[in-house]
């Protein structure tokens, strides 16, 4: 049963994330975690069946010893741990709570209780440890999407070996259908990754020589090379995992106040006992001291707060992990808080909203047909890499291309070139102006992007590319409203664009034009209206904001680094339907973590006064403190399984 006071003896349990054990390891491990206490557990039954059977050998001192051999299987960790607590300075620890109230109970001859006392301790000290690491696989589950093995040339030869020992600078061969499994720069004049299991963003990214590639990635066509940049540990990917385990270090408010609360309430707890144990002499005769010590110690065992300060953190820990579950990072417990107080959504538009993926829209000709103007289109922008012409291309496919040659790039314009035998000009209508082409006014009123064409020197019609509205953005949006939250969207697009989107999504304000620090105007002046914000963003130029709202959420797990780095919040597949799901989780966590808090306080209180009245034994104590805890412990995990519309 961790608690703040022992936070330093789980070092080694804070970073395992980043070992590869072996199943048969882990279960060997398992094995020989649970063995102590079912051996203490078979000798305290047996001990209790000879006591009950009053069997004539079982006496003193053969009792006593073999009480003391149960005890010790579970008890003498806990009695090391309390020793070494004493030597810090931190004396009112639970562990020393545990090994007084125990040894008080031997001390007048309880000893099955004081077994008992110890047992369901580390029984339930076992079930925090195994709810751990069950939220801990969870959340690796979803994030370690390394490979353990890269194949490096060295001395020319292509060599199977363990990401961990590849060195920065060596060489890394990618197959096609491969993991990148370390991140590095592309050596290979080009290369197609998909990238989705990172940002969420299914079209393939092409990277050309010198460009970053990213551990996760999978390379899509053709066998690469790529140079390490970094070590298997340092890759963005084990970063993101390091940042979810950190995570639950940083503590919530509510984490916060129970171990400040623990800090006090522990030293007036052992007060109280020693008065319970020792005042009653003043007015009490006759005055048995062993009936007393006994109160007390059950006074001490009720009061341990083990299932406050377990199932607060493990509450937190199981929002986290259901939250990686649904594809959402949490940097920590508190940020669980802060979205349950939200009543503002800010947003991005390009890459939040949309898909930052350009789509074909109208094609509009004077003089021809709609597949003549998009073949003589296709035949030139399959030269260029612009996401526009991108996008033209892809609407085109399969039909066969036109014959092109002499294909120029004209910066800024667009591309000229010869088609079919006839010279064809296609960009923005700055290239028509160049070239001293009339083209009809409507072309310059257009909202979304625009591509013109003109075929020898005569004005043939236009393309508009838009980008595309997520699927979910709308029922995000929708859902937003239902939890009577208000929606913002703040763009760098134009005006026209934005207002566009944002009547289609029915978004309840929407600025365009800005530039980032008019983002953080706009926030600002919502907060101090009061309201908690939420922003969401995806690029370098939303970190300013992000860092400023109440909560900063960025789309696209590894969209960019300033973003990730500075948001509280990570969506790793880009759905801004997340958004309410991220809201509801950490409603649903507040919610766990009160039902414990109350249950907690409850029994205890409850049990207390019995306990300091003489009308409860350490049997009850031990369900005051331990069955309580199991209780909250078992709640907390529920979190994890909890299943989010």
């Amino acid at each position: 049963m961790a608690t703040h006071n022992h936070d330093h003896s789980h070092d080694d349990h804070q970073h395992d994330e980043l070992d590869f054990n072996t199943n048969e390891e882990q279960e060997e491990k398992v094995w020989k975690t649970y063995l102590p206490a079912i051996i203490s557990f078979i000798f305290l039954v047996a001990g209790i069946v000879m006591e009950q059977l009053e069997m004539a050998f079982f006496q003193n001192p053969l009792r006593v010893i073999w009480y003391l051999v149960a005890y010790m299987y579970v008890g003498l960790p806990v009695n090391i741990q309390a020793f070494k607590e004493i030597k810090k300075g931190n004396v009112f620890s639970e562990f020393f709570l545990m090994t007084i109230a125990t040894f008080g109970a031997f001390a007048i001859g309880e000893y099955s209780e004081g077994v008992a006392v110890m047992l369901f301790y580390s029984v339930g000290e076992l079930f925090q440890h195994a709810s751990v690491d069950k939220a801990k696989k969870n959340i690796k589950a979803l994030l370690d999407i390394r490979p353990d093995e890269v194949t490096v040339l060295r001395n020319q030869v292509a060599t199977v070996v363990n990401s961990h020992t590849v060195a920065i600078g060596e060489i890394i061969q990618i197959k096609p259908g491969e993991k990148v499994g370390l991140d590095g720069i592309l050596r290979s004049p080009t290369a197609s990754f998909n990238t989705a299991a990172l940002t969420g963003e299914s079209k393939p990214d092409t990277k050309n020589a010198q460009e970053q590639v990213l551990a996760g990635m999978i390379n899509l066509n053709t066998v690469c090379e790529i140079q390490v940049t970094s070590k298997f540990e340092d890759s963005k990917l084990s970063k993101i995992l390091v940042m979810i385990q950190d995570a639950t270090a940083r503590k919530s408010k509510t984490q916060q106040f129970i171990s400040k609360f623990a800090k006090i309430y522990t030293p007036i707890v052992v007060a109280l006992a020693i008065l319970i144990a020792f005042a009653p002499a003043l007015w009490y005769t006759p005055y048995v001291f062993s009936e007393w010590l006994y109160r007390a110690l059950v006074f001490l065992v009720i009061s341990c707060p083990c299932a406050l300060v377990i199932s607060v953190p493990l509450g937190y820990f199981g929002g986290i992990g259901l939250a990686s579950k649904n594809g959402i990072l949490f940097k920590g417990g508190n940020f669980l808080d802060v979205m349950t107080q939200i009543d503002t959504v800010v947003m991005d538009k390009t890459g939040t909203l949309t898909k930052g993926v350009f789509e074909v829209q109208k094609i509009h000709s004077p003089t021809q047909s709609e597949a003549e103007l998009l073949q003589f289109a296709v035949a030139l922008e399959q030269h260029s890499t612009h996401p526009i012409a991108t996008a033209i291309v892809a609407y085109g496919q399969p039909s066969t291309p036109l014959e092109t040659t002499d294909v120029e790039e004209i910066a800024g314009h667009g591309l000229k070139g010869i088609v079919a035998g006839k010279t064809v000009l296609a960009g923005n209508s700055k290239l028509l102006d160049k070239f001293q082409i009339a083209y009809p006014s409507e072309v310059n009123n257009i909202v979304e992007s625009i591509v013109v064409l003109a075929i020898d020197n005569t004005y043939a019609g236009y393309i508009t590319v838009a980008d595309e509205i997520k699927e979910d953005a709308l029922s995000a949006i929708e859902k937003l409203h239902q939890m009577g939250i208000k929606t913002v969207m703040l763009s760098g697009d134009k005006s026209t664009i934005v207002a566009q989107v944002s009547q289609q999504l029915g978004i309840d304000e929407a600025y365009g034009n800005l530039l980032p620090e008019d983002k953080v105007k706009h926030v600002e002046t919502l907060k101090n209206q009061g309201r908690k914000i939420a922003f969401i963003g995806d690029g370098i130029n939303d970190a300013p904001v992000l860092a400023f709202a109440d909560a900063g959420i960025a789309m696209g797990g590894l969209g960019s680094d300033a973003a990730i780095e500075t948001a509280d919040i990570v969506i790793q597949n880009d759905q801004p339907s997340k958004i309410p799901t991220a809201i509801k989780i950490g409603k649903k966590t507040r919610q766990i973590v009160y039902q414990n808090i109350t249950l907690a306080f409850g029994v205890k209180i409850l049990v207390l006064a019995l306990g300091a009245t003489g009308n409860a034994t350490l049997w009850e104590a031990v369900f005051a403190d331990v069955g309580v805890a199991l209780i909250a412990i078992l709640n907390a995990v529920r979190i994890q399984r909890s299943k989010i519309d």
